[in-house]
């Protein structure tokens, strides 16, 4: 008698779950981060996933029935409608900027001045309309002449002068508007997922303060210069972010009832900075914001983006069983080594292999990943990155034989 898509949705959150808590499940858990892989499958476009959000979810949809993961991330991403309309500048999109088939890429720059600092600490809020939305969204542009908004204290019509607020405000109502389009046809995916069996790998994001000052504020270059020019600065910054990052991530995964929070981290890897700078720069915050997660009920799961293999023993300071580790290009038996017995390992299937490889190849990897870092529970199997571009005969054959061969006796 086959299951349910109840029972299997209960079975396979239980097997995850159990993972995380360093449990041995019935089987290694397997986890897909879908990306732009739907179009591939599918035969659509990359652009469909933001201008076509109908077609994307039913292409998704079919991509996680077809494969049966345990547990996945389907991308929703914003309507390119929605961000034509603002003229959003930090982001080049298929179909806008880039090739319709070819995935998007995020635009860097100085958004935030090297001297702009203590305007940000002083009102984070005020300085995101008043300078960084203008700078990042060209529609938006009017909004540099914004009054104190301490004004609305005393005139709600404070606003109602500033020069250009009608051009802002209809570019705005037109993003709205596509964004609601959006939301109708893409609907619920997570729900709908779940009726299917399915349950979503998080239900919230959230970001660490040195990434949101490196990757939002001040670009890669800007922020490695603050570490050497104005340490002191950059270092209120971040601490200024964690109680933002913390309570925004905390009530997007309250809604969600999802208690997984994915964190992906982008600068704190061996080959962005010196280990002695994350130690000051990078971890106290970020082992800040996991540690509120868990505080709130949460399972933090960052990705760790790149190579960790030096920072490894610093996760041994969160609590044993509360954290899902995603591991990229680290050694992921080095992980085993260090963490096996303290946080859940997930990862870290190479897409070069997916990609150029053939089913054996994957099989024989698998097996090596099941046999060591799976040893014992506490392992989930993934893909170490994007998965855009692989073969979908690898990457069934990575899932086929991970539910085959990883059994627990």
């Amino acid at each position: 008698m086959s299951k349910t898509p109840q029972q299997l949705y209960e079975e396979r959150t239980k097997r995850v779950e159990d993972a995380i808590q360093l449990k041995v499940p019935d089987r290694v858990p397997i986890v897909l981060s879908l990306g732009y892989f739907p179009a591939k499958y599918t035969g659509i476009t990359c652009a469909d996933a933001f201008y076509n959000p109908a077609k994307w979810k039913e292409a998704a949809i079919k991509t996680t029935v077809d494969f049966e993961p345990d547990t996945c991330v389907a991308m929703g991403p914003d309507s390119g409608y929605a961000l034509e309309a603002l003229d959003f500048k930090q982001m080049v999109w298929p179909g806008h900027g880039t090739s319709p088939n070819h995935t998007h890429q995020f635009v860097e720059g100085e958004y935030m001045k090297a001297d702009e600092y203590d305007a940000f600490l002083e009102d984070p809020t005020g300085f995101i309309l008043g300078t960084y939305l203008p700078r990042t969204c060209g529609s938006l542009e009017s909004f540099q002449g914004l009054p104190n908004l301490n004004m609305l204290l005393f005139s709600p019509t404070a606003l109602l002068g500033m020069p250009g607020f009608e051009e802002a405000i209809e570019s705005l109502l037109k993003a709205r508007q596509e964004v609601l389009k959006r939301n109708a046809a893409i609907g619920s995916l997570g729900e709908e997922l779940k009726q299917l069996g399915f349950p979503t790998l998080s239900g919230a994001a959230a970001f660490t303060p040195f990434d949101v000052v490196s990757d939002r504020l001040r670009g890669m270059r800007g922020s490695m210069l603050d570490m050497f020019r104005q340490p002191d600065v950059i270092l209120k910054a971040c601490e200024k972010l964690l109680p933002i990052m913390l309570g925004l991530a905390v009530a997007t995964a309250k809604m969600s009832g999802n208690p997984r929070v994915f964190i992906p981290l982008h600068r704190g890897a061996d080959g962005f900075m010196s280990l002695k700078q994350f130690e000051k720069f990078y971890w106290p915050t970020l082992k800040g914001l996991m540690m509120g997660l868990i505080g709130a009920g949460l399972t933090p799961c960052p990705f760790f983006e790149g190579n960790y293999d030096s920072r490894l023993e610093y996760l041994l300071e969160l609590p044993r069983g509360r954290v899902l580790g995603y591991f990229d290009a680290s050694d992921i038996f080095k992980v085993k080594e260090i963490l096996g017995d303290h946080l859940c390992i997930m990862g870290n299937v190479p897409p070069s292999l997916l990609q150029t490889g053939n089913p054996q190849d994957v099989r024989d990897y698998c097996k090596k990943l099941i046999d060591v870092v799976g040893k014992g529970g506490g392992f989930i199997m993934a893909p170490r990155s994007a998965i855009d571009e692989v073969k979908p005969e690898n990457l069934k054959a990575m899932i086929d034989f991970t539910r085959e061969y990883g059994v627990y006796k």
